[in-house]
């Protein structure tokens, strides 16, 4: 089955301005006419079924393009009216596909909405007062209060800077429908620009072919730059798949630091209340906490959420109510933290010191991704609306009492939040501080599990069990493997990293490997997407990257304390996943290199060569086109071969959801004597396959039926229009497709035509021409199609047998192996790390639950 698809989705967003210049950046308009680019030497600018390959020559409307289109020096800007494609509509075009709508909600149920983020989305944000002060002041100690002044400025406008302007303001714009995270940044680009490194799209993914722009502008003409000069170099994809592996990489890392830092730094609070509480004790406390943490993992956030939500709302009260009790009672100049001027007195004072405390300053902004990543089914404006309303104020707040104390009490900068809780609250803070951390870390683990589901549809990570927690939520899942995985490499870094401020030190470190991924993720999708003008993006680069390097030169530095085991674990996550999807990519291409030929399949004939015996069989394979050389395997191997074959590509589209009723695509392998089809079923990566899989094999038979019909309905059409000159002026050349709910559709309208309302099936548009183009008394056109009706029940009722008798799923397993004359690393990597994960990963029928008897397998290996 197939791990990885990347697809070019056809349709353009565009940047409309709002009040802090980011907001409705997904807004659409499939209807106006579009610039798009024409090359001039390009002869069949509609992109008609022009295939070079052998392979398609058989194939009868399918609109399928070849994929060896030449990349022109010019190119043109010309109009166009909307396009439809076969075998990639992009989810957020195709009819009936599911959005989320936010701008209908009350303002109760905004405030309502705003109030369920706090738990889900601002867990890990918001536990960042425990231990900030005391890494940073660890790093260097505070010898007057204008130290106390400068680290609260550094704290301060790095909270306003990260998680406020970078990710609440301009980074949330860039989720994927609803996404979040690494991955969903990667998927977005990969919509506009065919940056797969396997290749399985389709000729119509590798164009950007329409743009809602009144006028050509210097934006778009840079966009189309950008695309091109992604699609046609290796080495830009290549590395832009380095660096999400490694974003990714650290997201994972993220996932393994989070609950170690939170839940150690609010055990430790003990050791303030109780004298006799050693490290050794907190942290065996730490780890039985740890241990329930991950146990109840699995229940899901949505089963908790009555607790988590009013849990972090008291926690953030906390925060709020300690920093003003702790301002009136000590000492409230600390206002003057408000003057970045002390910042630059910080430095001036404490030289080199200052700059180690930088990676203990990144502390406060800890969350920021899980706050990206964690978006799910929240609007932006209510993520918004929450941070700058409750939880950037409560923040500050804390921060600034915890300072407010520290003027008067340098001696207490190790545990800096519990030493500032005033006595009579210590306990109920303490209580609520842990219940909080918990809260974080499960937060953490969500993201990590959401970004490996995502990595998985993209043919990035090997499949692993997912569990679906909740019903009502997609986004809420459970990866029992990769759970006790990510709890046992906890429990190490617990064990043997006991110091909180070595903790600190890879916790920064991963937070900056994502935060750095995500800016210049964010900067091509600028350039790329928004359009936005160039002088913007340059300075969002410069500045945010440039910050955040700056904090990364900190962290790296103290790599040496026994942060190493981070960076080492998220060295080995990087390679799990580079291995992945370098073992996909070649055994793809060999797939599609040794694929059988369609002189080969005429030669053999319908019988093809042997025994076709009733039923259909439902050969998996990962091709998009042609005909995989398993089914020659099948062929020699087995006696009789089934007399339906229909070959399933299971395709993830770097989309998050495929509705339902736009799941399959059909054509014809071969003609009709044959029966032979390919089905295409498209997913995307939030997607749940969890089908059973006799509703798998109705759905997919009823699409079969349907496209059968639209067929001949089709075929019909084109028998009694060949003699009306004005149907073959508007639809010369024209390919006829199974799009959207079934409908059939034109792909031969040429570019420079007047725009037409594709949206209509072509039966449609074609009814007044065929009512008017034959006489009613037309004896030849009556017995032809009294003779396509009789082919056509003959075929259905030809389908309805099969079925009756039984689905077999045929399933191909191909190995690779590399040759002999392979560089020993190639050895190594493809015959031990790639086999080893491709023999332990899930296999894809397991989604389907078929049982035993219905499955046959056939082993084949391909020496690479």
């Amino acid at each position: 089955m197939a791990e990885d698809s990347s697809f070019d989705g056809s349709e353009k967003e565009e940047i409309a301005s709002s009040g802090n210049g980011f907001g409705d950046l997904a807004s659409m308009d499939s209807i106006e006419s579009r610039w798009v680019t024409q090359d001039e030497d390009d002869d069949s600018v509609n992109g008609a079924d022009d295939d070079d390959d052998d392979d398609d020559d058989e194939f009868y409307g399918t609109g399928l393009e070849s994929e060896d289109e030449e990349v022109s020096e010019h190119r043109l800007l010309i109009r166009t009216g909307r396009r439809v494609d076969s075998f990639d509509v992009e989810a957020l075009e195709v009819p009936g596909a599911s959005r989320i709508d936010y701008e209908d909600l009350t303002v109760g149920r905004r405030v309502l909405l705003a109030f369920q983020t706090l738990g889900v989305v601002f867990g890990d944000v918001g536990t960042s007062p425990l231990y900030t002060f005391s890494v940073m002041f660890s790093k260097s100690p505070v010898k007057e209060k204008e130290d106390v002044i400068g680290a609260l400025s550094l704290v301060l406008y790095t909270l306003l800077l990260i998680p406020l302007i970078k990710y609440v303001l301009v980074v949330l714009w860039a989720n994927d429908d609803g996404e979040g995270g690494t991955f969903a940044l990667y998927s977005l680009i990969s919509r506009h620009a065919k940056i797969s490194l396997i290749p399985n799209q389709l000729r119509s993914d590798t164009r950007i072919s329409s743009f809602r722009l009144k006028v050509p502008c210097p934006e778009l003409e840079r966009s189309l730059n950008l695309k091109e000069k992604l699609e046609n170099s290796l080495v830009l994809k290549k590395m832009l798949l380095v660096l999400v592996l490694a974003g990714t990489a650290m997201v994972i890392a993220d996932g393994v630091v989070t609950p170690a830092m939170s839940v150690m730094s609010a055990v430790g609070g003990l050791k303030v209340g109780v004298d006799a509480v050693e490290q050794d004790q907190v942290v065996m406390i730490s780890v039985a906490f740890l241990v329930i943490l991950f146990s109840l993992q699995k229940y899901g956030t949505s089963k908790m959420g009555l607790v988590v939500g009013p849990a972090l709302l008291l926690w953030f009260c906390c925060l709020a109510g300690i920093g003003i009790h702790n301002l009136l009672k000590y000492d409230r100049s600390v206002y003057r933290a408000f003057n970045p001027i002390h910042i630059y007195y910080f430095f001036q004072r404490n030289s080199i010191n200052a700059w180690y405390a930088l990676g203990g300053c990144i502390l406060c902004a800890t969350g920021s991704e899980a706050l990206f990543a964690d978006l799910c089914y929240f609007s932006v404006r209510s993520v918004q609306l929450t941070f700058v309303c409750l939880v950037l104020p409560c923040l500050m707040l804390g921060y600034m009492g915890q300072a407010a104390y520290l003027m008067e009490n340098h001696a207490d900068a190790s545990q800096a939040f519990f030493s500032s809780v005033p006595g009579a609250a210590f306990w109920p803070v303490l209580f609520i501080a842990n219940v909080a951390a918990l809260i974080a870390s499960r937060t953490m683990t969500t993201a990590t599990f959401s970004c490996i589901k995502q990595s998985t549809a993209l043919g990035c990570f090997p499949r692993l069990k997912i569990i679906h927690t909740s019903r009502k939520f997609m986004g809420q899942i459970y990866i029992p493997v990769l759970n006790w995985f990510l709890l046992a490499v906890c429990l190490v870094v617990v064990c043997s990293i006991s110091s909180i401020n070595e903790i600190g030190n890879a916790y920064g470190m991963a937070e900056l490997g994502v935060m750095m991924t995500t800016t210049i993720l964010v900067t091509l999708i600028m350039l790329l997407i928004w359009q936005i003008n160039i002088v913007i993006v340059t300075a969002f680069l410069i500045v945010f990257l440039g910050v955040e390097l700056i904090f990364f030169s900190s962290v790296i530095a103290s790599v040496g304390d026994g942060s190493w085991i981070i960076l080492v674990f998220a060295v080995i996550m990087f390679g799990i996943m580079y291995v992945w999807n370098y073992g996909s990519k070649i055994r793809y291409e060999t797939e599609v290199e040794q694929k059988m030929s369609m002189d080969l399949m005429r030669e053999l004939g319908s019988n093809l060569g042997t025994i076709r015996a009733p039923g259909i069989g439902l050969l998996y394979n990962e091709l998009v086109k042609g005909v995989p050389a398993i089914f020659g395997h099948f062929l020699t191997t087995l006696p009789a071969i089934h007399s339906m074959v229909i070959f399933v590509c299971i395709k993830y589209v770097p989309v998050p959801v495929v509705p339902q009723n736009e799941r399959f695509l059909f054509r014809r392998v071969c003609t009709k004597s044959y029966h032979l089809f390919r089905c295409i079923a498209r997913y995307g990566y939030k997607d749940v396959r969890k089908e059973n899989h006799q509703v798998f094999e109705q759905l997919l038979i009823e699409s079969l039926e349907k496209f059968i019909r639209r067929e001949a309905q089709e075929r019909s059409l084109e028998s009694d229009g060949r003699n009306d000159s004005d149907s073959e002026e508007d639809f010369s050349g024209s390919t006829l497709v199974m799009g959207p709910n079934g409908s059939m559709y034109s792909m031969g309208v040429p570019l420079l035509s007047e725009y037409r309302d594709l949206n209509k099936p072509i039966t449609e548009l074609n009814t007044s021409s065929n009512h008017t183009s034959h006489h009613p008394f037309d004896t030849s056109s009556e017995s032809s199609v009294s003779e396509a009706e009789q082919s056509l029940e003959r075929e259905l009722s030809f389908i309805h047998k099969a079925k009756e008798i039984g689905v077999v799923y045929l399933l191909g397993h191909g190995d690779i192996r590399a040759r002999k004359d392979s560089w020993f690393v190639k050895k190594l990597v493809i015959n031990y790390f790639y086999a080893f994960l491709r023999k332990n990963c899930r296999r894809g029928t397991a989604n389907l639950s078929v049982p035993q008897s219905h499955l046959m397998k056939v082993d084949m290996t391909y020496m690479v």
